[in-house]
């Protein structure tokens, strides 16, 4: 919730955390810590390793391209859910994308992964997509860091809707999201796989959804086609509300 007073993050890979008393920053935050926040030696921050672990540190060592902390304390964190959800979101215009992992980041998603459909307007080249793929992983971290995640979900690189299809029947949940109003709502796709749930994937379709030839391929392989109730929702819309469906129906918003 907005308003509130966080305590600056920062993501390391564990090798940045020397015997569990000392965390050495360097690169971009390094510079940020140093230039752009004006920190100074005695100041806190929350350092966050890849596996998920919070370490309360206060700088003791500070230089333009070098930030050396020393851990107070460390613990497993608390704000990660025990659920990995992972979007599987059709291509669509750069901003409402951006806009998607910013969301959805916030709301606790684990891994984004872009799919090009059938009807997807947006088709950048590879050397764009590279680009693009940096920014939305940027945008991915700088979100974990404001909402105070203990991981920072990954940006994928793009497949297709068949490979999209296959990855995601390696979850314990998975379902495709489809305007037609006959289909299964997300809370009984979700409530008839409960048992020892720990991995959800859903795909979203781009502007104007899946066709029906896509439709077709997920009857054939057995993966559920969910409604998401009586309203159409945007494409940026749809991704949002069902990860808060989510976390609500596996008790993470408690």
């Amino acid at each position: 919730m907005g308003g509130g007073s966080v305590m600056p993050r920062f993501f390391v890979e564990k090798s940045a955390v020397r015997d569990g008393e000392t965390v050495l920053i360097t690169g971009e935050d390094a510079k940020h810590i140093s230039l752009s926040l004006r920190s100074k030696p005695g100041e806190a921050f929350v350092v966050c390793d890849e596996d998920g672990k919070e370490y309360n540190c206060v700088v003791s060592e500070i230089t333009k391209n070098q930030v050396c902390m020393q851990v107070l304390s460390s613990c497993e964190s608390k704000s990660e859910p025990d659920v990995s959800v992972t979007l599987y979101q059709a291509l669509v215009k750069s901003d409402k994308f951006e806009s998607v992992i910013q969301k959805s980041v916030e709301l606790g998603v684990s891994k984004i992964v872009p799919v090009v459909t059938k009807r997807c307007v947006s088709r950048p080249d590879e050397a764009s997509l590279n680009k693009k793929l940096e920014r939305w992983r940027k945008i991915a971290k700088e979100a974990a860091m404001q909402s105070g995640r203990g991981k920072v979900p990954t940006v994928e690189n793009v497949v297709s809707m068949q490979e999209a299809l296959t990855l995601m029947k390696k979850d314990d949940c998975f379902f495709v999201c489809y305007e037609d109003l006959s289909h299964t709502p997300v809370s009984k796709v979700v409530n008839t796989r409960k048992e020892a749930l720990r991995s959800i994937s859903f795909l979203v379709g781009p502007e104007g959804g899946i066709d029906e030839c896509e439709a077709q391929k997920c009857r054939d392989m057995n993966i559920p086609l969910a409604g998401l109730g009586p309203r159409i929702l945007r494409t940026e819309t749809a991704p949002l509300c069902v990860i808060s469906v989510l976390m609500l129906l596996t008790g993470n918003l408690d």
